[in-house]
């Protein structure tokens, strides 16, 4: 891989409904999030992508197949770029979710059985490796809010924030190879010692 294109997934039924969903398939696009993609299509039409990525999460799937629509581009599933597990807070409103992560160390695990932001980080960052190795120059990588403001801020040598900014639906990034490979060290080496930097990205 040679350049990394990244856009979040289109409006689902879960941002409609505003719950925390991590479970796989997960809801998929609502009415609006389907012409997020279509003119995610649009934006990216002059692109040469060679590699599709999409998480197992439906969302990410019915994005990465309007986005690339037409096009005769390997698909690819990477699981380790899954949403958060959000533990018991899964299937509930996401803004408790929220609440209780703002107020709690990185390293703590959501209760019932979910993921710390330090072990998802790790995960991302697995994730990100992969790509890193697969031969085609140009990927799209349709993923999740907090995947992908947690990879484009480390790419720019930012750690993540207790309360990261918004990331949009069906906006794209770009990212050159060195600058995932750092961002992929940059979370790995957090991960192990995690602490929230002092304000959050803008």
């Amino acid at each position: 891989m040679e350049r990394l294109l990244l856009a979040r997934h289109g409006f689902a039924g879960s941002n409609r409904d505003r719950i925390a969903s991590c479970a796989v398939p997960g809801e998929g696009l609502t009415p609006e999030g389907i012409e997020q993609g279509r003119g995610l299509a649009s934006l990216l039409e002059a692109e040469e992508i060679g590699l599709g990525v999409a998480t197992e999460l439906a969302r990410t799937q019915e994005t990465l197949e309007l986005a690339l629509d037409g096009r005769g581009a390997r698909r690819m599933v990477v699981a380790e770029l899954n949403e958060i597990d959000f533990g018991a807070f899964d299937d509930g409103p996401l803004d408790e979710y929220r609440a209780w992560a703002a107020s709690r160390s990185p390293a703590e695990r959501a209760r019932g059985g979910g993921e710390s932001r330090a072990d998802a980080a790790a995960r991302f960052a697995r994730g990100l490796r992969r790509l890193l190795k697969v031969p085609e120059p140009v990927v799209l990588h349709i993923g999740h809010a907090l995947a992908l403001r947690y990879s484009v801020d480390a790419a720019q040598g930012l750690p993540p924030a207790s309360l990261m900014a918004p990331v949009e639906h069906g906006s794209p990034f770009r990212l050159t190879a060195r600058e995932v490979e750092s961002a992929a060290i940059l979370l790995e080496e957090w991960s192990r010692s995690p602490r929230f930097r002092d304000r959050p990205s803008r």
